[in-house]
């Protein structure tokens, strides 16, 4: 069964070990890198049909040093990640459906406005390079929004609903997991293409990076997706290890709020330290699917794993209720 997942982090671990190149005998290399969560070997073993690289550039980085690091995780994804003859670069959202047998599409995406800060021409150059899909905020403040740690809780800030108007005229996806809660009714106040690339259900699990059930139904009400993810921390408060029935149960909660085609998935591989008992990488994505086939129907598992997605990208569906 195909996968879309739209959160991985491999292209940070890229970066990281790039410039730790002086220290080491050679970088790790994305096709089959053990260090590396969604490695290109691992996606193909998990079935992944399309995978979204976020570009993350840490906040507490130096204004004048983002930039540059944006660049280098843009430079590896085009050289590492879709230097793979089968990885194929979706640069419209309709290019996935011109994917071949056993060629898996690559989206560009980004986790904080942090990269660009104020620079819209910065942001305009990362439409031309590929990105569709974008995260105002990481966990923190920045000239756009307020992230869910942000102890003041602000919403968007003029400029970062400039940006979501932008995202709306050129097709992106505007990215709610890591805002805080008055940044999250702004976006659906603003963005005709929210969504949620990795979040889980707070009622379930009490941290700030969940959305709660008012929030859930309210994503469900404007058509927008919200994609589960693998981080145990966000789907179990207790010191045991998470299981894959722990995870299915934000999927149930989901469901009872009336997002059976509202839920997809957004494991976070290569930006979680701890995993899911037998969801340590991308390979084990059919250990999931079997775990869904258990208890929903098959045409329920296929919109979780990739038709609600297909069916809530930008240009598919024209209903964006406000």
């Amino acid at each position: 069964m195909h996968i879309i997942d739209t959160h991985c982090d491999a292209l940070l671990k890229l970066q990281v070990s790039k410039r730790n190149e002086l220290f080491r005998e050679k970088p790790i290399e994305y096709k089959d890198a053990e260090e590396l969560d969604s490695s290109f070997l691992r996606l193909q073993q998990g079935g992944v049909k399309v995978q979204f690289f976020a570009i993350f550039v840490h906040p507490e980085l130096p204004d004048n040093e983002k930039w540059q690091h944006a660049l280098e995780q843009i430079d590896l994804f085009y050289s590492e990640v879709l230097g793979q003859p089968l990885m194929k670069h979706i640069r419209q959202w309709n290019d996935i459906d011109a994917l071949k047998q056993g060629e898996i599409g690559a989206v560009l995406s980004l986790e904080g406005a942090d990269a660009f800060g104020n620079d819209l021409s910065k942001l305009r150059h990362l439409y031309r390079l590929g990105m569709l899909s974008l995260g105002l905020t990481w966990n923190y403040a920045n000239l756009c929004a307020d992230g869910a740690l942000e102890p003041r809780s602000g919403g968007l800030t003029l400029l970062g609903k400039q940006v979501v108007g932008l995202n709306n005229e050129h097709g992106i996806l505007t990215d709610v997991s890591h805002l805080s809660p008055a940044g999250f009714w702004d976006v659906l106040e603003f963005a005709d293409y929210p969504f949620a690339s990795h979040s889980n259900a707070r009622k379930l699990c009490d941290h700030p990076r969940n959305l709660d059930d008012r929030q859930i139904e309210a994503m469900f009400a404007r058509g927008g997706l919200i994609d589960v993810v693998f981080c145990p921390d966000f789907i179990i408060q207790d010191s045991r290890p998470a299981s894959i029935d722990d995870l299915l149960c934000h999927i149930d909660h989901m469901c009872a709020l009336g997002g059976e085609r509202h839920i997809g998935l957004g494991s976070d591989f290569d930006g979680i330290f701890d995993h899911v008992a037998g969801l340590e990488n991308a390979s084990a994505y059919p250990h999931l699917i079997e775990a869904l086939q258990k208890r929903y129907t098959e045409t329920q598992v296929e919109g979780f794993a990739f038709r609600n997605f297909l069916e809530h990208r930008p240009g598919i569906s024209q209903n964006h209720p406000r």
